[in-house]
């Protein structure tokens, strides 16, 4: 596992730039996806190999086959588990999983199918716990499936709205230790000032950073949509390196 207990800042990229916009920010860890406007999918195996050809820096990658819930059919399992090798094999350090049940408890035996074919590699439970019928009892759930970290705004639409369940899984981890608590959804430099002022022993963060970058097409045919119905395409959601930067210093000025 390349993160105990340290200071951590974790980016969600999905492109090249946004992954070398979030290293030299500084970044202590990257968690590599596709279509993160969709909340983020599984990322391809190419891009992985691109960066892997420029950096060291951890990289976690998500499993994640559809948007939507996550509740997966046996095919959909079978591909994650296909995929999880593919990408441990390309370079990736570790993966972002999970599973639930349709009464919204962790299914450990689907999930315990991903860890298994991670082979070792570093686990974090993403934000299906926001999701799932008790955060507590599925942080515990993905203890015993050995996952060493656990991303969650508290069961809240962002980790402000969440921080009583945050305080209450950080308690957790601190009585047990177990999975690390990385708290995400609306991170920026001024939250983890806020966030470290009100939990001194939160050290661990997960952000996109995410700014709009113009596209540089001269010709725009506005009226043609090609996704979501209201989608801007003209402007690209992408890392910004200064978001990062803040989010590092911010990070690491409080004792």
């Amino acid at each position: 596992m390349e993160h105990s207990g340290k200071r951590l800042l974790e980016v969600c990229v999905d492109s090249y730039a946004s992954a070398m916009a979030a290293i030299w920010g500084g970044a202590d860890r990257l968690e590599l996806c596709s279509a993160l406007l969709a909340g983020g999918l599984t990322p391809w195996v190419d891009l992985l190999r691109q960066i892997r050809e420029v950096s060291k820096i951890p990289i976690r990658c998500l499993m994640r086959p559809r948007p939507g819930d996550f509740l997966y059919s046996e095919e959909e399992v079978l591909l994650m588990q296909r995929q999880i090798c593919t990408l441990h094999t390309a370079g990736a350090d570790g993966f972002v999983v999970g599973i639930l049940t349709p009464e919204g408890q962790l299914d450990l035996g689907r999930t315990g199918l991903l860890c298994k074919a991670a082979e070792g590699a570093g686990l974090t439970l993403h934000r299906a716990i926001d999701v799932s019928r008790d955060p507590l009892q599925t942080w515990q759930d993905a203890a015993q499936l050995g996952i060493d970290t656990v991303l969650t705004s508290g069961a809240a639409a962002s980790c402000l709205k969440g921080q009583e369940t945050i305080g209450q899984l950080l308690d957790l981890h601190g009585k047990h230790g177990g999975p690390e608590i990385l708290i995400g959804a609306g991170v920026n430099a001024d939250v983890i000032r806020g966030m470290r002022k009100t939990f001194p022993q939160a050290v661990a963060f997960h952000m996109s950073g995410k700014t709009e970058v113009e596209s540089r097409m001269l010709f725009r045919r506005s009226d043609v949509p090609m996704g979501l119905p209201g989608l801007d395409e003209w402007h690209i959601q992408q890392t910004s390196e200064s978001a990062v930067r803040a989010a590092r210093k911010a990070l690491d000025a409080i004792p």
